[in-house]
Formats: structure tokens, C-alpha cells, sequence
């Protein structure tokens, strides 16, 4: 087991750390996540899968991917895959040889930016409506479309593009809003101004809207003060998570709240400032660079690229863990499909790491 450091935060999440006799320092203690506020109107979701994903028993569904991204689950199971620097959507599932269902056009991939998230509307069955955000020519943008056919609607648009730190992640909450996690760019100033859309967490209707309940009236944005937000979960009490890289020292894990500041650039990691809300996990940047998360149960599943494994953070406390050190290489998605199982996307292809036999792949580990 690899733990670790795992920080106070100003929620109320506690650490005990102490040392051993030999002046190391033993594994943090953590102390449950309190009970947060979730937006109003939260509507009723399908019970959550149960069961815990076996992560001693892989399953390969998907190889010779290009730099996988966006992951989502369609209604009868098989998910959509995002290509960053192709523009192609696939469709994946067990037992079958991946499916370009979708290419988005405009895609202008390059440094990290290219298509990125992916989200299926929450009333797909009956829309056939599934959203990306991706880079295009000018700037950062989400779109909706059909995947029988036909246009791309931009419904937001304006994020600042840059080589890096472009964000992407994107997911419908369990208030059926659209959530949305967005990069700096490499203007560090901007996580701070409230009327820029970057380097925050917005929060948008499915017509990409400012949503109802936002803390400023029709701003789009949900929390500030963030560097480059790539993994957005919430666990079966609507508590909401948000990962994020740091730049030299820290990279975090924090619990989402309405109208919070997160810190950057003032902060990275902990920083014990009464403005700003201290992560609930910290780790090195050699130990993460995280992108993708998702909760199964009470533990949050965290993907890390420049550390090369997958983090397990328990929700109710304990210590973390890190699970498949260098084993697959650079990790970008996690994700909890319908049925419970865990889905894994490799990052090797990316240009940052080693490509070996078979990349990029998704790996599933069924639920026990």
C-alpha cells in the first residue's frame, strides 16, 4: 500500500498523523466526510449499482485507442468514448470491436487540448442527445448532438483555450444540471475573476443556461478558484468532488460547494487561509497529476496521469491507497458503468508517456 498525505480541510474533514519510532511518518487517519448542502431541486436517481469493483481481475474491452478521454454510459449499458486528438466518438462494449458512432467537428487538438469530456443527458432515451466539450479554433466549447445524426449545437462557448490547462471534464449532477470543470489556460489571474469562465466549476441547465440556484444570479459559475479541474464525482449523499492538478507541490482532491473559493493561484494545496477551502486530500504531483474520479460505494476512485496508478480515497475514513503503480501506465478515466463495474483508460499515447502493445486501451473490473 502506498498512503498519502491527506490534509485537514475546512469542511470539517480530519487527520490524525503521527510517527513511528524511527521518525516516519505512519498513515493518516481520516475522519468521515461531513455532510454538505447539495443545490436544490435535487431530482430522484436510479439506485446507485451496488457491489465493489475487483480490481484483481481486468478485463479488457477497448485497444489501440487514440488518447482516450471522455467516458460515459448510454442507457443500455455500452459507453461512449472520446478521442481527444482525432475527434471521434466510440462506441464501447464487452465482447465487441469498438464503433465510430460520432466525429465532432472543429476539434482543434493540440498541447492538451482536443475533444475532451463527454456527458449523456439524463433523458437520453427519449432525446438521443449526448454533449462533448472539445477546443476548438478560438476557444474551449460544449456542444449537444444527436448520435443518429445531424448538427452539433454549441450551447456554451467563450472558455479560454491555451496549450495547456484547458479543463474538460464535464458531468450531469444529480440535479440533472449540467457541471462542467475548466482550466486556467496558463493565466493564473483568471481562477479569481468571477465573470471568467476559467479555472472554475460552472453549473449549466441542459441548454447551457446559467442554472437556477447559482450562487451569483446568471453566472454560470458554481465554485472559483481552481487551476485545471478534470474529475467530477458525487457519492450517494450528493456530496460533490472535484480533482485537480497542482503546479510544482500539491495536486487535490476537495469537496465542491456552492459559491466557495478554492485558492488558486494564491493556494496550492493546503494553504489554512479563512478565504479559501483547504482540499481534503493532497498529494505530490509525482504521486498523481489526477484526471479522472468516480465513487463507488463510499470510496472515490482517482486516476492519475503522471503517477500511473489509481487511487482509492475512503469516503468514511481511512488511508489511501494506491492501486496498479506503473502497471498500465499513465491513467486518465475512471468511471463506475451501470452495472457497477469500474472502467479504466489508459494515457500512454498522449505524447507525455510510453506506449506499449495495445495502447491506448480501456480496462473493466466487474463487481464482486
Amino acid at each position: 500500500m502506498n498512503a498519502a498525505r491527506l490534509v485537514l480541510a475546512a469542511t470539517g474533514v480530519a487527520v490524525l498523523t503521527a510517527c513511528s519510532s524511527d521518525g516516519t511518518a505512519t498513515p493518516p487517519t481520516v475522519e468521515p466526510v461531513p455532510t454538505v448542502s447539495a443545490p436544490a431541486s435535487v431530482a430522484a436517481s436510479a439506485p446507485a449499482p451496488t457491489g465493489t469493483p475487483d480490481l484483481t481481475d481486468p478485463q479488457t474491452v477497448a485497444s489501440g485507442l487514440d488518447v482516450p478521454w471522455g467516458l460515459a454510459f448510454l442507457p443500455d449499458g455500452s459507453a461512449l468514448a472520446a478521442e481527444r486528438d482525432t475527434g471521434r466518438i466510440l462506441q464501447v462494449k464487452p465482447g465487441a470491436e469498438p464503433r465510430e458512432v460520432y466525429r465532432v467537428a472543429g476539434v482543434d487538438a493540440g498541447g492538451e487540448g482536443g475533444l475532451l469530456g463527454l456527458a449523456v443527458a439524463a433523458d437520453h432515451a427519449e432525446t438521443d442527445l449526448v454533449y462533448a466539450y472539445f477546443t476548438a479554433s478560438g476557444d474551449n466549447r460544449i456542444v449537444r448532438f444527436k448520435l443518429s445524426g445531424g448538427e452539433p449545437e454549441v450551447i456554451f462557448d467563450g472558455i479560454e483555450k491555451g496549450s495547456r490547462h484547458n479543463g474538460g471534464r464535464i458531468a450531469f449532477g444529480p440535479d440533472r444540471m449540467l457541471y462542467v470543470g475548466t482550466g486556467d489556460a496558463g493565466d493564473e489571474p483568471r481562477s479569481q475573476d468571477r465573470a471568467d469562465p476559467s479555472g472554475k466549476i460552472l453549473r449549466l441547465t441542459p441548454d447551457g443556461e446559467p442554472a437556477p440556484g447559482n450562487p451569483w444570479a446568471g453566472s454560470p459559475v458554481w465554485s472559483l478558484g481552481h487551476r485545471n479541474v478534470q474529475g467530477l464525482a458525487w457519492d450517494a449523499q450528493g456530496r460533490m468532488y472535484g480533482v485537480e492538478f497542482g503546479q510544482n507541490t500539491w495536486d487535490e482532491v476537495n469537496v465542491i460547494e456552492k459559491g466557495k473559493n478554492y485558492g488558486w493561484p494564491e493556494v496550492e494545496g493546503r494553504g489554512d487561509d479563512d478565504r479559501y477551502v483547504n482540499p481534503i486530500v493532497q498529494w505530490t504531483t509525482d504521486e498523481a497529476s489526477p484526471s479522472g474520479a468516480a465513487v463507488s460505494g463510499d470510496t472515490l476512485y482517482v486516476a492519475a496521469l503522471r503517477g500511473e496508478r489509481l487511487w482509492r480515497v475512503p469516503l468514511g475514513g481511512g488511508s489511501t491507497e494506491a492501486k496498479f503503480s506503473g502497471e498500465y501506465g499513465r491513467l486518465r478515466t475512471v468511471a463506475v458503468a451501470p452495472d457497477g463495474s469500474l472502467w479504466l483508460t489508459t494515457s500512454n499515447t498522449d505524447g507525455r508517456g510510453d506506449a506499449r502493445d495495445g495502447d491506448d486501451r480501456i480496462l473493466r473490473f466487474p463487481v464482486r
